[in-house]
């Protein structure tokens, strides 16, 4: 048997062969997509470098020049397009006083300007990048005061660079509006710190964060380029909109909202704005099938509130509509281009919802499902209904555990072996490890790779120092990288394969921001998360608070192994007193400030202050970089 090898591999015959053949069946002939991402360009910059104040390269354009060139056959030719079609950065001009700053992060900035300044939707991931693509605006258009910023969902990349567009104070003086969808704050902060830390290593994976830029690495999402790991930050709206249909006028510009919440985000509105006849759909209608359930991980998303916010749109601006924006891809232009693509899109949501659910109701199971759900010819071919960041499979499954949860109904599943001991079982049974190799060596060999990445798995989590069966299931997991037309899924590919040759590097996020920013309970009911049940024993403490920034008193209470959070609610008799503003509670919790520095000032502690010591040492943080290829 020929020696297995770390290195990273060209794509295979088969592999070729998949591809080449691919680029014969779609239409790649219709090139309307790179007129209308290119229609209104103001400035570009290919070489563009966004860097931190330390100098790290937080956006690279430049890494994707390779996309400029002749297509290579170790990515899918259809996600080759649609990397090509996300490399158009810069400034654009939609229409009069509507222009957008696109593949600065993955999200694009759109502004239009109002009477007296200008209005900014959704500021990208972070304050760098948004702080560069604004420089960029004012370059063009002259500096013009914000006079508002609005959030369209509570997902990081539109709302997290808002500190490179306005300050809090700006917002404290009353001089800008931060306006957003009910139920942003909390969702905003819940899903990026509550589950933060595994999304964050699964958000490795699906973004691709640590692959190198090249047709053998990371090309694209789908959604864009990339997400930018820099300096992320939130501001707090001062008006939330509540429900479909209401209106306001910023700096001379009307707006109408549209909620769309539980589709894309939990929390969303999409808006038109009748002055200039155009739509922003926000993120519910893009060049692509979006995720039903992300592969970072997030909350289920609803395919008939999808499906249905979609028709909204259509029902009651559908006869006006002259331009179709989104905070993320190119937009549309013309009534009738415009209906086509709502309507198919639309109908494309709805096919997966009820297509995925009939084949719920004659039993099937989501991998069976998945295997079954394919696009009906009438809106298989349309590029904005391609699997770039979403995909008809992974979304078919999301619906069964939407319905169902995660039960298949079989009860071998029920109370299955933890994947590690299941394993050893596995192997044991196929003859052992040597065994098992040389016959996934030879499905290798057949173009097998799905089999191989299945089989190997259990090789790897039998026994993970097994350098051989760690190289060659990373050789089949590159090769379906290498075919997939996902992005999300290319990047999901690559990187367990740079990890099962050893290549790990652990990405961490600062999310002192988010803590600061939480209200008050939802902090503490993140606190709960942290308490290290092997630590806790049978402790009992009972903390009474006194925020003075907030004026909030309200009592924490450790026992039997949770901590219990009361809002307007104080012991008589606590062990603990603490008596200080939200920025110093969360300092203290992150370590910035010890214990300590707390106890010896009698103003802000009262207690023993060995209890406050006692109970910093049970809340443990999390690990950034847990395995997930191996055991």
């Amino acid at each position: 048997m020929e020696d297995f090898t770390k290195n990273i591999k060209d794509a295979s015959e088969i592999t070729k062969k998949f591809n080449e053949e691919l680029k014969e069946k779609l239409p790649f002939n219709d090139d309307i997509d790179f007129k209308e991402a290119q229609k209104g360009l103001i400035e570009t910059d290919e070489n563009l470098i966004i860097k931190g104040d330390d100098a790290t390269i937080l956006w690279d354009m430049k890494g994707y020049d390779f996309l400029r060139k002749k297509w290579e056959p170790s990515v899918n030719p259809s996600l080759w397009r649609q990397a090509q079609l996300n490399l158009y950065s810069g400034l654009y001009k939609v229409q009069d006083r509507v222009y957008q700053i696109r593949s600065y992060d993955i999200a694009n900035i759109t502004i239009i300007e109002g009477d007296n300044g200008i209005i900014v939707i959704d500021p990208l991931v972070s304050i760098e990048t948004a702080r560069a693509g604004m420089e960029l605006y004012y370059k063009n258009r002259g500096k013009k005061p914000v006079k508002a910023v609005i959030y369209t969902h509570s997902h990081v990349d539109h709302y997290g660079g808002v500190k490179g567009v306005i300050t809090q104070e700006q917002v404290d003086k009353g001089e800008v509006q931060v306006i957003a969808p009910e139920g942003f704050m909390e969702e905003a902060v819940s899903e990026n710190v509550f589950a933060g830390t595994a999304m964050l290593r699964r958000a490795n994976y699906m973004y691709g964060f640590t692959l190198n830029k090249s047709a053998k690495g990371q090309v694209d999402v789908g959604l864009g380029k990339n997400a930018t790991t820099g300096s992320s930050s939130l501001i707090a709206p001062t008006k939330i909109i509540r429900k479909s249909g209401e209106k306001m006028t910023v700096d001379g510009v009307d707006i109408e909202f549209l909620m769309a919440s539980g589709t894309e985000a939990p929390a969303e509105f999409m808006m038109y704005y009748p002055q200039f006849k155009l739509f922003n759909s926000a993120e519910v209608v893009t060049h692509h099938i979006h995720n039903i359930l992300t592969l970072r991980g997030a909350k289920v998303r609803d395919a008939r509130k999808w499906w249905k916010a979609i028709d909204s749109i259509l029902l009651t601006y559908g006869n006006e509509i002259e331009t179709l924006i989104a905070q993320h891809h190119w937009p549309k232009w013309g009534n009738k281009e415009i209906i086509d693509m709502l309507k198919k899109e639309r109908n494309a949501y709805k096919f997966l919802h009820d297509q995925s659910l009939r084949l719920v109701n004659h039993g099937y199971t989501p991998i069976e499902i998945a295997e079954e759900m394919k696009l009906p010819p009438s809106l298989a071919n349309e590029w904005y209904l391609r699997d770039y960041y979403g995909s008809f499979n992974h979304n078919s499954k999301a619906i069964y555990q939407f319905y169902l949860g995660w039960y298949d109904g079989n009860p071998a599943n029920l109370y299955a072996l933890p994947p590690e001991e299941a394993a050893k079982r596995y192997v044991e049974f196929m003859g052992g490890a040597s065994e098992v190799l040389r016959k996934a060596k030879k499905s290798f060999d057949e173009g097998d790779y799905r089999w191989v990445a299945e089989v190997c798995k259990h090789l790897v989590f039998a026994d993970p120092n097994n350098k051989d069966a760690r190289y060659l299931e990373a050789d089949a997991l590159e090769q379906l990288g290498y075919q997939t037309e996902n992005g999300t899924w290319r990047n999901n590919f690559l990187t367990g394969a740079a990890e099962l040759r050893g290549n790990k590097v652990i990405t961490t996020v600062d999310i002192t921001d988010a803590l600061l920013n939480m209200p008050t309970e939802l902090l503490f009911e993140f606190m709960g998360l942290l308490i290290d049940k092997n630590l806790v024993e049978e402790k009992e403490i009972k903390i009474n608070l006194d925020l003075t920034d907030r004026n909030e008193k309200c009592n924490l209470a450790l026992e039997d192994s949770v901590l219990i959070p009361r809002m307007n609610y104080q012991e008589t008799s606590p062990d603990i007193e603490l008596t200080l503003p939200i920025p110093t509670f969360v300092a203290l919790l992150l370590g910035e400030i010890k214990y300590d520095e707390i106890t010896s000032d009698k103003s802000k502690f009262k207690g023993n202050p060995g209890d406050l010591k006692e109970f910093l040492g049970i809340l443990s943080g999390f690990d950034y970089g847990f395995n997930l290829v191996i055991p």
